[in-house]
């Protein structure tokens, strides 16, 4: 049979024939593509990179997937936390103008005495007017005001706690920068002085601003403290050279503790008082509220010139934004409150009066039993100046 096909067709059908065995099949429609991955052997992924998708298995595929996604997310997180994080109010410069002073001896002419027990259950009696004029615990003369504590009656005289005074302003602000002129600040064992705002009518709901406070011996600085309703906290970007307490606001959180503001020693008590004392600034806008402090020697031109201009100030010493606080709703009806309150929740703690500042014995028996040690447990002011923005 080979030899008539030979002789047939000759040579040539031969070589066509070993041709035509010797090409590559061709491709068909059912041949042309890769199977689907799902249906590869190990053999089949051998023939691509790692890197090369086509030869990923189903799994393999839906963990990348994943991957990516969580890559994008974290991106997207990143980016909208750290713009969060950034975010800072306008401080923009206003132009101030003197409003209200309290000076010279009518002083305390545009203040109310406030004669209701104490609601920081402080071991003291409050007395009006008529009485700390008498018992000389409030006197003015043409450069200065002091308020102080009884230094006279011991034991029985005062077993219901040791007069002391408390005054409210009249007058009540929405904004505003108040500069106080400082002299002279309290201190000794059982004190709890402050000068502070607040609306005494709608506590905490139009919230409390504590510019200067401190306790007991007095040698641990002064503390600015925001006390609010709900919904302000300072646990955002600040800008002030003071160290933070606390940082939620709610007077519920941490016993009213508030969101305080710490400074150095030199700002409050026998150090401030020994060079002159200095100028305690607070500016209330809807931008924030802001503190600072200087000593004597330190008290800006602008400042004992009449023409304030925070935006010259640098950092404050304490600040808070209104990043994550409604600073207009937070705080209304603002009055200016001086007082000096004895014993009670924060200067009457062990941690406070026995722990940090060494005192002797209970606080209460100590401030009923000793008069003359409440000597230096006066305020003197030499002004309290309202300037607001036109």
């Amino acid at each position: 049979m080979q030899d008539t096909y030979y002789a047939q067709n000759g040579p040539q059908a031969s070589q066509g024939s070993q041709l035509l065995h010797s090409q590559p099949p061709q491709t068909t429609e059912t041949n042309k593509y890769p199977p689907v991955s799902g249906s590869w052997s190990e053999d089949d992924e051998d023939r691509y990179s790692r890197w090369d998708p086509r030869g990923w298995s189903l799994k393999k595929k839906i963990l990348v997937a994943i991957g990516i996604v969580a890559v994008i997310l974290a991106i997207i997180l990143g980016s909208v936390l750290g713009v969060r994080a950034n975010r800072y109010p306008n401080y923009s410069k206003l132009n101030y103008t003197l409003k209200d002073s309290y000076s010279g001896s009518s002083f305390f002419d545009d203040f109310e005495y406030f004669t209701a027990a104490d609601p920081t259950h402080g071991f003291v009696q409050y007395i009006d007017r008529a009485a700390s004029q008498w018992m000389n615990l409030t006197y003015a003369t043409e450069t200065s005001a002091v308020l102080k504590v009884d230094t006279k009656y011991n034991g029985s005289e005062a077993a219901n706690g040791r007069q002391s005074v408390r005054i409210t302003s009249k007058k009540t602000y929405a904004d505003g920068l108040f500069i106080f002129d400082i002299i002279h600040t309290p201190y000794g064992c059982g004190t709890w002085p402050a000068l502070w705002l607040t609306d005494p009518s709608n506590w905490p709901e139009h919230g409390e601003i504590d510019v200067v406070e401190a306790t007991n011996a007095g040698t641990f600085g002064s503390q600015s403290t925001l006390h609010t309703s709900k919904g302000c906290s300072m646990g955002v970007k600040r800008k002030e050279t003071g160290a933070v307490a606390d940082k939620d606001c709610y007077y519920k959180s941490n016993s009213n503790a508030g969101c305080g503001v710490k400074g150095a020693e030199g700002t409050y008590g026998p150090e401030f008082n020994s060079k002159g004392g200095g100028v305690y600034a607070m500016e209330l806008r809807d931008a924030g509220i802001r503190v600072w402090q200087w000593a004597r020697s330190k008290i800006p031109s602008d400042v004992t010139s009449g023409s304030p201009d925070p935006s010259t100030w640098g950092e404050a010493f304490a600040d808070f934004p209104s990043t994550d606080c409604d600073i207009a709703s937070h705080f209304k009806n603002q009055s200016i409150v001086a007082n000096i309150a004895l014993c009670g929740d924060w200067a009457g703690s062990k941690k406070y009066y026995a722990a940090q500042s060494s005192c002797p014995g209970n606080c209460e028996a100590f401030v009923r039993d000793n008069a003359t040690s409440f000597a230096t447990a006066y305020w003197e002011f030499g002004s309290f100046k309202v300037y607001q923005a036109t």
